[in-house]
């Protein structure tokens, strides 16, 4: 069973049916890094259709069979007059056959054959229609992603098709770095970092390719594609050079080609710009397909079988005795009819991650700007060189010209014995008077003149016929020298050439790398110091918060103990009271007692008479000497109490500003030490910043040295390889020309130039 078809939903993507029983006639049209595309006939309905071959086998099968699944997903959803029309895809020894409607060529292929840029009104009918496709592809949130003129497919009745999904996404916005590098608008190259794009690449794309059909190549096409990448996300937008066109135009390519997506119209909007809506015959591009025709059929033989697809279907439906007239090339089959793409394009980069798939189906297959010739062309010409060199490098004319000398020669032998026979018949004639003997005699010996001087004019010719030819054999010998070592100088050149482009890649993607690892290295930097300032900050507050919290225990602590002291007070108070009234108590026990013998001995002593008066009296200062030693514990105690309680208010009072002052100098220790390492952190980042900027600088430095050595070591090998090979070709040619001197022939003879040779 075929890859991935044992689930249902994939296999009902693909007809069962055996392609090559349903397709005949099948001829190349067209091949990229896709594969090939091929016009092809339904036995079925006798119907015309193109036939994209995609395999997905060998090296990453895997990614090559979910693109070919992800491309027929998309033909399947979309359905519209301006997008080429999908009518299936069978599987056959892992190659996938796209089955899709047949268009005679693509925008890029009548530049191609017209060798001019296309007028005002045609570009506007091509971008009518490609905008129309585009306006239905957005409005069901698609984005196609390849715009250019080699994707925009033209129909026999003047219809423009969209071609190409391969890159095209199905959801939008999105973030691949998918595209042809030319055509890439500003955010699609930016979303290889980080970011996404919507449909409106698309009118970027659409932009650049009003400028290709007016100018026959996009901006920039000079450069390779990676310094094209860096222009074109750095530079102001490109604009319209010649002044022939109209403002109308210019508008609407300004319009596209605006820096910031935002401010680029959408393509609905663009449908109603006067460029499209302008009056214009409805027969616009049907006349130019007729003019195309008549082009191609007036072209060369080596470019008309590059276009002679345009010429397919009208073959097919039955050719016009201009087209007999025409057509002399004969049929050679799949592989040899071409290699200009209808359906897709070579320079496309097909998926992003970048794979190294899609690099080398991209950015390493652009061609050169200035080639006129595919790589497979190119390819064609040295196999016919190697293989059938005498037709290559000896054109029809010089063939008759030494069939005209081989004729010479031959009529020269035969002139030479003719006069050799009527010379020796005059002679016979003359001595026909003389005797016969000395007639026999003279007869011998003018039998053995004439062939003595026959033999000698016979080898006579056969040694100038033997000169002669090997004389056109030098020629020929040279010539073939001479052509081994141009091909010699362009395969050097061309091998240098493509490591000369595979270097400016190399150091462009190592700069790239260099600026993508710097703004990492900012960014991860900037990541770490404020994550480090964030971390102090949240440290700092709490450590601040701590000691709030810190300052607040410890005050309630301190009142809490003022508050027990206040308290306890009344417990020292009451025993102080009871000690002050004991010594009351005890007082005046040793009073009523010194009063008891004071009144005994009065008593004695004073008449008996006088005893109540005595007693009296002693009754009466007891009784004042009482109250004054109350009053006197009164006085005690309230005195006692008063003291006590200023005590230990100012006790408490002197304890609560010790403990302020005490929590104050804490805070004030604590916010130096934090003003101290934020310090310290400001300083740590400053000193990084400055240790990144210096190794970046400094790795930049070493890359810049590297690529400027690599440079100029390539510089020196080109030079040295090109001295070496042209040395080595002038010491064959001077070899063989010394030989040619060695044998006998003239130098002069022997000088052939490039005009000689036709080269």
């Amino acid at each position: 069973m075929e890859k991935g078809l044992k689930d249902p939903e994939i296999a009902d993507l693909f007809f069962r049916e055996d392609p090559e029983k349903l397709f005949t006639d099948l001829r190349e049209i067209g091949h990229g890094s896709f594969g090939a595309v091929y016009f092809a006939r339904d036995v079925r309905t006798a119907e015309v259709v193109a036939i994209k071959k995609m395999s997905y086998s060998g090296k990453q099968s895997n990614e090559k069979w979910q693109d070919i699944i992800k491309e027929v997903k998309f033909l399947q959803r979309i359905q519209h007059p301006n997008s080429i029309e999908y009518k299936g895809c069978y599987l056959r020894e892992h190659t996938a056959w796209l089955v899709m409607e047949y268009c005679l060529g693509s925008a890029s292929d009548l530049l191609e054959v017209h060798k001019k840029p296309l007028q005002e009104i045609e570009i506007a009918a091509v971008t009518h229609g490609a905008l129309q496709g585009l306006a239905y592809l957005h409005s069901h949130n698609m984005i196609h992603r390849d715009i250019k003129a080699g994707n925009i497919l033209l129909t026999e009745p003047g219809r423009v098709k969209l071609a190409d999904f391969g890159s095209a996404s199905i959801a939008s916005p999105a973030n691949s770095f998918v595209g042809t590098p030319y055509w890439m608008a500003p955010e699609v190259i930016l979303a290889m970092d980080e970011g996404q794009y919507d449909g409106k690449v698309d009118i970027w794309s659409l932009g650049i390719t009003c400028i290709e059909l007016a100018e026959r190549k996009p901006p920039l096409f000079n450069m390779n594609a990676m310094s094209a990448l860096y222009h074109i996300a750095q530079n102001e937008s490109p604009t319209l050079q010649s002044s022939e066109w109209t403002d109308y135009f210019r508008n609407f390519v300004d319009s596209c080609l605006q820096k910031i997506p935002q401010d680029r119209p959408h393509s609905e909007d663009l449908l109603q710009h006067a460029f499209v809506l302008r009056e214009r015959p409805e027969s616009v591009l049907i006349d130019l397909i007729l003019r195309t025709k008549d082009a191609v059929r007036e072209l060369d033989n080596l470019q008309y079988r590059k276009m002679k697809k345009i010429l397919f279907q009208e073959a097919h439906n039955g050719p016009t005795t201009e087209t007999q007239e025409g057509d002399e090339e004969p049929e050679h089959g799949p592989g040899h009819t071409g290699t200009v793409s209808s359906v897709g394009s070579n320079q496309s980069i097909p998926s992003m991650s970048i794979s190294a798939s899609s690099q080398s189906s991209s950015v390493n297959s652009i061609p050169d700007a200035a080639d006129d010739k595919s790589d497979h062309d190119l390819e064609k010409d040295h196999t016919v060189m190697s293989n059938s060199s005498v037709i290559h490098l000896k054109p029809v004319t010089r063939q008759m010209q030494e069939h005209e000398q081989d004729s010479e020669l031959r009529e020269q032998m035969s002139g030479y014995k003719k006069h050799s026979k009527r010379k020796s018949l005059v002679e016979l004639n003359e001595n026909q008077s003389t005797p016969k003997k000395e007639k026999q005699e003279w007869l011998l010996k003018q039998k053995e003149n004439f062939q003595h001087y026959q033999a000698e004019e016979e080898a006579n010719l056969l040694r100038r016929q033997r000169q002669y030819l090997e004389l056109e054999c030098r020629r020929f010998k040279r010539r073939i020298l001479i052509a081994k070592h141009n091909v010699e100088q362009d395969l050097v050149r061309e091998e240098l050439n493509k490591r000369q482009t595979q270097k400016d890649l190399e150091h462009a993607m190592l700069l790239r790398h260099h600026e993508s690892m710097q703004e990492l290295e900012v960014r991860q930097l900037g990541t770490i110091q404020k994550m480090r300032t964030e971390l102090i900050r949240l440290q700092h507050q709490t450590e601040l918060t701590n000691q709030l919290e810190y300052n607040k225990r410890r005050e309630r602590e301190l009142r809490r103990k003022h508050v027990m002291e206040v308290r306890q007070q009344p417990k020292s108070l009451k025993s102080k009271e009871l000690q002050i009234k004991k010594q009351f108590q005890d007082t005046c026990k040793i009073q009523t007692r010194q009063y008891k013998a004071l009144r005994n001995h009065l008593l004695e002593t004073t008449p008996k008479s006088d005893h109540k008066a005595v007693l009296k009296r002693l009754k009466e200062e007891q009784t004042r000497k009482l109250a004054i030693l109350a009053e006197q514990y009164d006085h005690s105690i309230n005195d006692m109490l008063s003291t006590q309680a200023l005590r230990l208010d100012e006790a408490q009072e002197a304890e609560c500003q010790v403990l302020k002052m005490q929590l104050q100098q804490e805070l004030e220790l604590l916010n130096a030490y934090q003003s101290k390492i934020k310090m310290q952190t400001d300083a740590q980042h400053d000193r990084e910043r400055k240790e990144l900027e210096q190794r970046v600088s400094l790795r930049r430095a070493l890359l810049e040295q590297k690529i400027e050595e690599e440079m100029v070591t390539l510089q020196n090998e080109r030079s040295e390889r090109i001295r070496s090979l042209l040395e080595k070709q002038a010491r064959e040619i001077e070899a063989f020309d010394s030989e040619s001197m060695r044998l006998g022939f003239s130098n002069m003879v022997l000088s052939i130039t490039y005009r000689d040779l036709g080269l």
